[in-house]
């Protein structure tokens, strides 16, 4: 739109069915976003409003909430579905806070996705080898790429609290600093639209996918999350001594409660499942525990005044409005229903099976469909028109046939 046609109050509108677009393009039949494929309105969060610090041509982002042109805010958007679970918290008197982390790869372009992506040349000539983790050197090339990172963040207004190199090869994380549950996803949305442009301009590919590499750690969004009293700004997880609350042991049972058939909603994608089932770090189930990363729902050891519980399941290439709703939206389950967790696990331990989770995305998308919770939580439109596009997309991937296939299988008798 152009910037006069905004700046008059022009109303944007958009068909209903590109809510349910699917990643290679197309569309679920009409029936599942109502058989007019009418039009929703796209109204400007004036909050969200941001100049493109990375763009030469003077251009402006505006985050928007997709409204039915009714008024109320349409079902099947996602960054709507979180403000309603946000607004069930606020009901009881009860604010989420959450910060994310979020981890992705830089890569040297790569124009053949027949290939392996493959890190860029550093200053030395060569391409890094895995053996940077936690590093604090610059050989690798990227602080240019590095340095616009920041700088846009900061015209944006994006906190940042770390920034870090990774376990796999030239993979990075940042952990956002924490806040409201809206406006994380805003800042997780905005830094990965970020990385994306700022990585073209230095000639550069970043990939948010959960497992763009084998044998090699995947990419996660983990999700922290506490609860405060509205007014008192108190921590509900822990009580005036400083001990876990009863909301606490609740909130991390609806948390295990959801998380099977929310799998789906965690880790969207064919891929994502490859970062799931080779568990670098990458927990496949709900267990919960005390600072053990093997654990899907970790309590990382803190001040009572800090205690949160993170969940370790969603991947990067997760919505980030989507992914905090479903967590949110199970932990307030457990709360109002009062749930008791299993115990808690540490060290080596085996999954019970009543705490496993869907480890493919034909699983998950089986189990959302049978998830009566999910249809609770998020209304039946909303899920049956998830599930519709992701098994295009599902469908899609199967259509084809996969280089191993062809290496492997066609010797055989």
């Amino acid at each position: 739109m152009t910037a006069e046609g905004f700046l008059e109050g022009r109303r944007l509108q958009m068909a209903r069915g590109v809510l349910l677009q699917c990643i290679m393009g197309g569309y679920p039949p009409a029936r599942f976003y109502g058989s007019d494929d009418g039009d929703l309105a796209l109204v400007p969060d004036p909050a969200q409003i941001h100049r493109l610090p990375w763009s030469q041509q003077p251009r402006a982002l505006a985050i928007c909430d997709a409204d039915e042109l009714t008024g109320e805010s349409s079902s099947l958007s996602t960054r709507g579905q979180l403000k309603a679970v946000i607004a069930r918290y606020a009901a009881l008197g009860l604010a989420p806070v959450v910060a994310t982390e979020l981890e992705f790869f830089v890569f040297a372009p790569n124009t053949d996705p027949t290939q392996p992506f493959q890190p860029p040349l550093g200053l030395d000539g060569r391409r890094e080898d895995g053996h940077s983790a936690f590093s604090i050197s610059s050989n690798n090339g990227l602080r240019p790429f590095f340095s616009e990172v920041y700088a846009c963040m900061a015209a944006l207004g994006l906190p940042r609290d770390t920034f870090m190199h990774e376990m796999g090869i030239s993979q990075f994380e940042i952990n956002l600093l924490h806040g409201d549950p809206l406006l994380l996803a805003d800042q997780t949305l905005l830094f990965k639209h970020l990385l994306k442009e700022v990585a073209l301009k230095h000639g550069l590919t970043v990939v948010c996918m959960a497992k763009p590499l084998a044998h090699t750690p995947g990419s996660s969004m983990h999700i922290h999350q506490s609860i405060i009293e509205i007014g008192s700004g108190r921590n509900v997880f822990s009580d005036k001594a400083g001990e876990p609350t009863a909301t606490f042991r609740h909130f991390i049972a609806g948390q295990q409660a959801g998380m099977a058939d929310f799998t789906a909603l965690f880790a969207p994608n064919v891929n994502s499942y490859q970062r799931l089932c080779h568990p670098f770090a990458s927990p496949n189930n709900a267990c919960w525990s005390h600072d053990n990363r093997a654990a899907g729902l970790r309590i990382p050891a803190s001040s009572p005044a800090a205690r949160r519980v993170e969940n370790r399941l969603p991947g990067a290439d997760a919505n980030p409005y989507l992914a905090i709703a479903a967590s949110l939206a199970a932990g307030l389950y457990g709360i109002e229903h009062k749930l008791e967790p299993s115990e808690p696990i540490q060290g080596e331990f085996e999954v019970p099976d009543n705490l496993s989770l869907p480890c493919t995305l034909h699983a998950a998308l089986e189990r959302l469909k049978r998830s009566q919770l999910a249809k609770e939580l998020f209304g039946k439109e909303f899920i049956e028109g998830y599930i519709a596009s992701k098994t295009m997309e599902l469908t899609s991937f199967f259509d084809e046939i996969t280089p191993w296939e062809r290496r492997v299988l066609a010797a055989q008798a």
